[in-house]
């Protein structure tokens, strides 16, 4: 059952561009109920407060851990084709991308989680137990062509107005353009100890916290979903940020 996240609102000293609002949703982890959840409160929200222009933005690690990453995907490639959201790539689906190119990475993807997303798409080891080589096969055989092609439109990153969107965070000191995609999916303390204006205000998630964490140059929100029954989503207006 979901928890609901607190509803109340702050600001910032950042701002979108007029008339926009941003839907930014954190990690997901195969927790496809909470999704729909999500999916019905920003309905609901853009239908209650109109807005020229409402983006929705997904902040990556989509799949793993959590019972139903194949039904997540699904969910994501309608909003992406039909509300035009921006989905970010996360350091899981890096990783689930690296394995269907090369089975040797089933080990470490296996401690990520894995397995679940595996079993999502009906992929369970058999009797026997399978070789990797094997569950590998009937992975690809499994994988829709409508999940290739949405993994092809995942974003490193997305910038509107003052805000810069991404999984993990940024290398502080580094310019935004000459960013390392590897630094945006996978940074943690270096990123999350700076207290220095980053030229942007940084929305991410990654680094799961017990509630959404609001820094001076940046926003936390992901509440470990899998683990904890709260996926968060920020409606960002102007400076304002409400949790829905």
């Amino acid at each position: 059952m979901r928890k609901a996240v607190a509803a109340h609102s702050l600001s910032v000293g950042a701002s979108t561009p007029a008339d926009t609002r941003i839907y930014a949703t954190g990690d997901i982890h195969g927790c496809a109920d909470l999704l729909r959840d999500v999916i019905e409160r920003i309905d609901d929200d853009v239908r209650r407060r109109p807005v020229p222009r409402a983006i929705e933005v997904y902040l990556g690690d989509y799949i793993d851990r959590g019972p139903h990453s194949r039904a997540v995907l699904d969910l994501l490639a309608v909003r992406l084709v039909a509300n035009q959201a921006v989905c970010l790539r996360g350091n899981h689906e890096a990783v689930m991308e690296e394995f269907l190119r090369d089975p040797t990475l089933l080990p470490y993807w296996q401690q990520l989680g894995g397995m679940q997303t595996l079993a999502s798409y009906g992929v369970e080891p058999r009797e026997g137990n399978d070789t990797v080589a094997e569950l590998h096969r009937r992975f690809l055989a499994a994988f829709p062509r409508t999940h290739e092609l949405f993994l092809q439109c995942l974003r490193d990153r997305f910038s509107c107005g003052d805000f810069l969107f991404v999984h993990a965070g940024i290398r502080p000191g580094v310019p935004l353009d000459r960013q390392d995609p590897n630094d945006l999916i996978w940074i943690r303390d270096e990123f999350l100890d700076c207290t220095h204006d980053h030229g942007r205000f940084i929305v991410h998630g990654h680094t799961p916290v017990p509630h959404p964490d609001i820094r001076s140059n940046r926003l936390n929100i992901d509440t470990a979903a899998w683990r904890t029954g709260m996926l968060t989503c920020a409606a960002i207006e102007g400076s304002t940020i409400l949790f829905l």
